[in-house]
């Protein structure tokens, strides 16, 4: 039986990577070679890496390892990620969601950079919203909140009136923290309880309403 939820909001802040993007095997690709050049196990790496920037994994992954370092990794990391776009596909249902988007605000809030998020993005056919938070416009990666508080501001409208879309543990801690709520994209998703969680985005039916707001139908199960 499918049940549907219906939140109501008045801005949409959304990842990127497993929220409209599926990038899981080039992620999986360029960090497991990182586990095997520092003697990690490819597995437990990545339980931690999805959601965060890149030094903030290693500085879970390699506690006591200076930051500078952190630092130097994470730029070489990006730039395998932004080279290696084989097999980034949109996640189901994720052209239709943008392109009912048009009339409502919405950014987009990830932890890649500009260079990484223009190459899947344009890897998967997806058009990149207009408002845009990458790793450059934050110093601190999620779980924090700095990136959602920033969209949330750069749209002008309130913390408590915009709903987030996030697949990883970290990015469902970010929205929370702050104060949004947080609907769950696919099955990384369901494990870190958000408010709500769908499949995929062929679930979702947004609704522009004449008073500014946008109604959200959330097709469970």
């Amino acid at each position: 039986m499918t049940a549907t939820v219906v939140l109501t909001a008045r801005a949409l802040l959304l990842d990127m990577d497993g929220t409209l993007v599926n990038s899981d095997a080039a992620v999986e690709r360029v960090w497991r070679r990182w586990a095997e050049r520092h003697g990690l196990d490819g597995d437990e790496v990545m339980k931690v890496v999805h959601g965060r920037q890149g030094y903030a994994s290693m500085a879970l992954l390699l506690p006591g390892r200076p930051m500078e370092q952190n630092l130097a990794d994470n730029a070489r990391l990006l730039a395998e990620e932004t080279a290696d776009t084989d097999g980034v596909v949109e996640v189901p249902g994720a052209r239709e969601f943008l392109a009912s988007l048009r009339d409502v605000p919405h950014a987009l809030v990830t932890s890649a950079d500009v260079a990484l998020s223009t190459a899947r993005m344009a890897a998967a056919g997806l058009e990149l919203p207009g408002v845009r938070v990458t790793a450059e416009s934050v110093g601190a990666s999620k779980p924090d909140p700095e990136g959602f508080l920033k969209g949330a501001a750069e749209l002008g409208v309130a913390p408590a009136d915009c709903v987030v879309f996030e697949d990883s543990g970290a990015g469902i801690a970010a929205g929370r923290a702050a104060g949004m709520t947080v609907v769950g994209i696919g099955p990384r998703a369901a494990a870190h309880a958000p408010d709500a969680v769908v499949r995929d985005l062929t679930r979702v039916r947004v609704e522009a309403r004449a008073d500014g707001s946008v109604r959200l139908h959330l097709a469970q199960g």
